[in-house]
């Protein structure tokens, strides 16, 4: 062999191995490359994720309030009609101390039981408030109090002056009471 044949037997490896560094450098700076593009995706990926979870509630929330809003939506018609069901409970009140009335009586109680069936199947509710019950100032409203006539009832509804009514869920009217003062 030669000494330019040796010479080539020596520059080769050496030619490969600069081709070699650079193609592992060129393959390191693609796996960068790839790495940061799988990184980019998982960074969108959980941007989407998050925006979409984010609409989802959204959309339940929204849900939710409009299905409270039909339920309440007849709020101000319930609270408008709820004079007229106190008047009605006054009128039978005054009605039955009279004898001579009986068939007015009649008359009077099928519209009030016609008009409270019809606001009850729209959801309206009456609160049962009954005397002797423990007053609760969440439950109810304290019109006044007056001397308790027994030691049991101080501090405890003594009277109903006015009705309470639930729309659904929802108090619309406390119910107006008399407690025994302690």
């Amino acid at each position: 062999m030669s000494k330019k044949d040796k010479n080539k037997e020596v520059e080769e490896p050496q030619i490969d191995d600069t081709a070699t560094a650079t193609a592992e450098q060129e393959q390191k700076e693609e796996k960068t490359a790839e790495e940061q593009l799988q990184d980019q995706l998982a960074a969108e990926k959980d941007k989407f994720m998050r925006l979409f979870a984010e609409f989802e509630n959204y959309k339940k929330r929204t849900n939710k309030e409009r299905i409270e809003l039909f339920k309440t939506a007849s709020e101000g018609v319930m609270l408008a009609m709820l004079p007229v069901l106190d008047d009605f409970e006054r009128a039978l009140m005054h009605i039955e101390e009279d004898k001579e009335a009986e068939e007015l009586r009649k008359g009077v109680l099928l519209i009030y039981n016609k008009l409270l069936n019809t606001l009850e199947q729209k959801g309206l509710s009456k609160i049962e408030v009954n005397k002797g019950d423990a007053f609760n100032a969440d439950d109810h409203e304290a019109v006044t109090q007056i001397p308790a006539p027994s030691d049991d009832l101080k501090g405890k509804i003594i009277d109903v002056v006015e009705r309470g009514y639930k729309l659904g869920d929802k108090v619309i009217r406390f119910p107006k009471v008399v407690i025994g003062q302690a």
